[in-house]
């Protein structure tokens, strides 16, 4: 069985973990924080405001 989403950063900050995963059917990347207060996922954004996509 293949997996939906992969990791493709993760990183230590401040007591908490920010990941990068990427949906492997749409590759659309989201930004996964956890551990910093509050945890929450979103799409990550280039500098145009557009969906990063693989």
């Amino acid at each position: 069985m293949k997996k939906r989403f992969k990791v493709k950063l993760k990183e230590h900050v401040g007591g908490g973990i920010i990941k990068i995963v990427v949906d492997t059917e749409t590759g659309v990347n989201y930004l996964i924080t956890s551990g910093l207060g509050v945890s929450g996922m979103t799409p990550l954004l280039d500098k145009d405001g557009k969906v990063v996509i693989d």
